[in-house]
């Protein structure tokens, strides 16, 4: 397998990346390779920084980098050798099999889908991020791909997310549900109810209703559907809010008993390890003909270290096969409405 890593794409690019590079390295096979997409002589002076022969990756020249905060369409025109560009370009002409990055999401979602196309039968690519829960990992899609979403985006979503939960997971029967204001049938917008019917009469689908925001951390599902607006807002209020609750125990426990809280700091660090992103790597952008993981743009060494090795799984177990399978098995065309 080959691995094709935006160097330059996150807030802590290049050198973080890099060095999730080098230790991803550790959790692939003797055959497998990581290309590194950006600026050449960047990268092997960061090489050269940590002590790294600068032949140790093959590298893709891309010396133009793609900010942040730039229009995604925009920039992608502007700027055909940005690392992104590059690296999806290096995708759908069969040089790498899987592509990599923590730079602008907008743009590495057009990319991907503009290079390496959709998988047969699929409408639009989601975003599908796992959310470790006590209850057990819950996938959610879209968070951020696609924020004009139709049924059959929705609809797809459910199809996708599930044989991802299901392999990746082994959770053998998905329960799917939709994130809607309330779990009444008569709740919701047109699309989430036009979207709810169809899930509803796909018996391949193991749909179980509506789901509200505070369902989402209680073990009632496997895999969530909302548009990509939703879903963003889900994703980022959730790291807020676990960031936010681990400090108010640690303020109030040190107003206490500085004791009580210096005991309860390693129990902390236990916890949130277990419920961290860096732990899970990245989101894997489902629907697209490849492999793509997008991480979070504060993504360090580990996180790509852990999203090089969910790469790899997701690659080894052929999902995209699965998904195509599914999808055709279905009786709504990918023009509904």
């Amino acid at each position: 397998m080959r691995i094709a890593i935006d160097a330059m794409g996150g807030d802590y690019a290049p050198s973080e990346i890099i060095a999730g590079a080098l230790q991803g390295r550790d959790v692939l096979g003797q055959d497998d390779e990581i290309v590194l997409v950006g600026d050449e002589s960047v990268i092997r002076d960061h090489l050269v920084a940590l002590k790294t022969p600068t032949d140790t990756f093959r590298i893709f020249q891309a010396p133009d980098v793609i900010g942040m905060n730039e229009s995604p369409i925009e920039s992608l025109r502007r700027k055909p050798k940005s690392s992104i560009a590059v690296m999806a370009h290096a995708a759908s002409h069969r040089q790498v099999d899987a592509v990599l990055s923590a730079g602008n999401t907008g743009a590495c979602v057009a990319a991907c889908q503009i290079r390496m196309r959709t998988l047969e039968g699929v409408s639009r690519p989601g975003i599908a991020v796992v959310l470790p829960t006590y209850g057990g990992p819950v996938t959610i899609c879209d968070v951020g791909a696609n924020i004009a979403c139709k049924p059959i985006h929705l609809y797809q979503y459910a199809i996708m997310a599930g044989v991802y939960a299901r392999e990746m997971f082994g959770i053998e029967s998905p329960r799917i549900g939709i994130m809607n204001i309330g779990e009444e049938d008569a709740k919701g917008t047109d699309l989430i109810k036009k979207t709810r019917l169809l899930l509803k009469n796909d018996p391949n689908l193991n749909y179980i209703g509506y789901l509200e925001g505070r369902d989402l951390f209680e073990g009632k599902c496997d895999v969530v559907i909302c548009e990509g607006f939703v879903g963003n807002v889900i994703l980022k209020l959730s790291e807020g809010m676990a960031n936010m609750v681990f400090k108010a125990i640690k303020a109030e426990l040190m107003t206490r008993n500085k004791l009580l809280a210096l005991w309860f700091k390693s129990v902390a660090k236990s916890i949130f390890k277990k419920y961290d992103y860096h732990e899970y790597g990245g989101a894997l952008l489902l629907g697209v003909n490849g492999t793509a993981i997008i991480c979070h743009g504060s993504s360090k060494a580990r996180t790509i270290k852990n999203a090089i090795s969910a790469c790899k799984r997701f690659y080894d177990k052929k999902i995209n096969t699965q998904i195509v399978s599914a999808i055709s098995k279905t009786l709504v065309s990918n023009n509904g409405e």
